[in-house]
């Protein structure tokens, strides 16, 4: 199953002439997970040819403009383009209000329903074969972060057993491999006979904006990529704790200590024109550390372990 990591905008509060703001797209097979809609995401989203007409999910961290102020834009661009499949939108409550209010100032037409979910900590939505999940964040108004956390997968299909055991080769073997136990003359065959140990799914965190602190170290643990707010170099911490934002250090030491496989730092200070100082400072913390780019893809890969 794939699982793809589209960053779509990769700047703070300003853009630049290189970064939108922020907003990063989760491929996961043919389904579409959005966190965060910077102002004029939609362009960016156009260019990645992700696709107007697919599932597709929008997850909100906080109502900052440089989270929240392109969901319009986005919305009325998949109107226009013909989407006619549902939206889903998640985020604080206060987002229906704003959604509500301005679509219809806005005269925004949609071709579509859109289903919208207030966010709480705990689990956020679950499909069959994952769970989203929030916890508060640390920013100066209401916020969340969000993992993205795939159930555990059968363990390796053996035909063998299968055969040993009276199963015929065709639909049975696939619900078989799929989890499933099938009966066969009257007799119940179990999944776990026929496969090995469960192997462990993929889990992807993002941070939105906040401060690193215990319980997103908790909230975090075990990633096997985490996208986390590193908008200040260490020479700027001052600044980082006074606007409740991380530094690139921080985000490294928080990951070290939650285990995390992978650290993608993003929502860059416009003060940075290269930010190879902000993944030189993090790189001394944390050994697998990339800085987000708009439109860099991050295919993630399923645990060797």
């Amino acid at each position: 199953m794939l699982l793809r990591i589209i960053f779509l905008g990769t700047s703070s509060a300003v853009p630049t002439a290189r970064r939108g703001l922020t907003s990063i797209a989760v491929q996961r097979g043919s389904e579409l997970l959005i966190f965060d809609a910077g102002e004029g995401m939609q362009r960016n989203f156009l260019q990645s040819g992700l696709g107007v007409n697919r599932s597709t999910r929008v997850f909100i961290t906080h109502m900052h403009s440089d989270h929240v102020l392109g969901l319009l834009g986005f919305m009325q661009t998949l109107a226009l383009n013909g989407r006619d499949m549902p939206l889903h939108i998640y985020g604080p409550e206060i987002l229906r209000e704003y959604m509500d209010v301005n679509t219809r100032l806005l005269n925004v037409n949609l071709t579509y329903d859109v289903h919208f979910k207030a966010v709480g900590e705990g689990v956020v939505m679950e499909e069959r074969e994952y769970t989203v999940k929030a916890c508060r964040a640390e920013h100066t108004i209401h916020s969340y972060s969000y993992v993205i956390e795939e159930h555990d997968r059968p363990g390796t299909f053996y035909p063998e057993r299968a055969l040993e055991l009276g199963v015929p080769k065709g639909r049975l073997w696939h619900r078989l491999q799929h989890g499933e136990d099938v009966l066969i003359d009257g007799r119940v065959v179990r999944s776990s006979d026929v496969t090995g140990p469960k192997r462990r799914g993929r889990r992807i965190g993002i941070s939105g904006d906040t401060r690193a602190n215990s319980r997103l170290e908790e909230f975090f643990r075990g990633c096997d990529l985490l996208i986390f707010d590193s908008t200040f170099s260490d020479d700027e911490k001052g600044r980082a704790v006074e606007t409740m934002h991380s530094t690139a250090r921080e985000a490294a030491e928080l990951a070290a200590r939650a285990g995390v496989k992978t650290l993608v730092l993003t929502h860059f200070s416009a003060r940075y024109d290269d930010v190879s100082m902000l993944v030189k400072e993090a790189s001394m913390v944390h050994n697998h550390v990339i800085a987000a780019e708009d439109m860099m893809v991050i295919d993630v890969p399923y645990p060797s372990d």
